[in-house]
């Protein structure tokens, strides 16, 4: 493993030869070190990576993890991640190397951030995030096992939110107030009557839109991160669909789309953030006296109006776009017995 010396600018670069995943021998020149150590250090967690040599550093392979997972997950969700990362394991694992790292490490991290003022869900999360780069080690670069799974988790998964919604009065309510407030009006009727998270809402174009079938079709999200407009997948392959509006909706969408002026074809007709329209929901609830919910609550309410109109969870699930149906029984409670039908039927069979 030599290390080379410019004269000239008196730095140091290291020149070696390795074999890729494909199994072709490459060289690969490193330029610009202040010293020799620095130099061959480079090398050495270079060619460990390359041959996934588990010696390496844990701070090495989680550079292996990121590479080989973050096209693989949205962006938002992999900043949340990588902050994690960097925050709660990194102060902690980042110099040992990880086939040292043991059971008797991870309860000695546990108990340190359990020391500290984080929630019980957090700290699950923490720990997942943990258990999931030595999954991946395990998996696919020959980890003989997971430490932090041995251990097991600390903290507790988040407990199910209060499921709220309004009814359809209390909706109408609420639009009488927005009614003088167009983008917040035609942003409230999408969300209310056609059940799209908001992120959905948010990525809508002209195009999505077709008025003689009256239909609008989801196939984006949009996020604001790191002060920059990203418009990505939805969130799962089932949120890719095509929603069927009601005819007074889609006149109203007509009638919006018509009164924006210089729109261009693939530019975003809802420009507003998320925090206009919380405080738009928080000042309309108050004004008509209905109880304050969230914004994800209003697609709680399409599910419940779609229960209440007598729709099968099959045909809800298909609508909002659910990755299963379990998710749909999670409204179990709102769905109307058919126990007294079922002992009438069986009653009249019998004769």
């Amino acid at each position: 493993m030599p290390a080379y010396k410019y004269e000239k600018t008196g730095t140091w670069y290291c020149s070696f030869y390795y074999t890729d995943w494909q199994g072709e021998r490459k060289r690969a020149v490193k330029r610009g070190f202040p010293t020799r150590r620095e130099a061959l250090e480079y090398e050495r967690k270079f060619l460990q990576k390359s041959t996934a040599d588990l010696d390496m550093k844990f701070e090495s392979f989680v550079e292996l993890y990121k590479e080989d997972m973050k096209n693989r997950i949205r962006e938002h969700t992999w900043m949340t991640k990588n902050n994690m990362i960097e925050s709660k394991l990194m102060p902690y694992f980042r110099n040992k190397k990880m086939s040292e790292i043991n059971a008797r490490d991870v309860i000695a991290w546990q108990n340190e951030l359990m020391s500290k003022d984080f929630s019980a869900t957090y700290l699950k999360s923490i720990h997942n995030q943990l258990s999931a780069i030595f999954n991946h080690a395990v998996r696919f670069y020959d980890l003989k096992s997971n430490p932090a799974a041995k251990v097991g988790s600390m903290g507790r998964k988040e407990a199910t939110k209060e499921m709220l919604f309004w009814t359809k009065d209390e909706y109408l309510k609420f639009a009488d107030y927005v009614m003088d407030k167009p983008t917040a009006f035609y942003a409230f009727e999408m969300l209310y009557w056609c059940g799209i998270r908001l992120g959905e809402l948010l990525a809508l174009i002209r195009s999505d839109f077709n008025f003689e079938k009256s239909t609008v079709s989801i196939t984006k999200s949009y996020q604001r991160i790191g002060r920059k407009d990203v418009v990505t997948d939805p969130k799962t392959p089932k949120s890719i669909r095509t929603i069927s509006m009601p005819d007074f909706l889609s006149e109203e969408m007509q009638e919006y789309l018509n009164s924006i002026y210089g729109l261009k074809e693939n530019e975003r007709i809802f420009q507003i953030s998320k925090s206009y329209l919380h405080k738009t929901m928080t000042k309309g609830s108050k004004e008509q006296d209905v109880k304050r919910i969230r914004i994800h609550d209003l697609r709680h309410s399409h599910v419940s109006l779609l229960i209440d109109m007598g729709f099968s969870a099959v045909a809800i699930a298909d609508r909002v776009g659910h990755e299963s149906i379990d998710i749909t029984y999670r409204y179990a409670h709102l769905f109307p017995t058919k126990q007294a039908e079922i002992a009438n039927k069986l009653s009249i069979e019998r004769g």
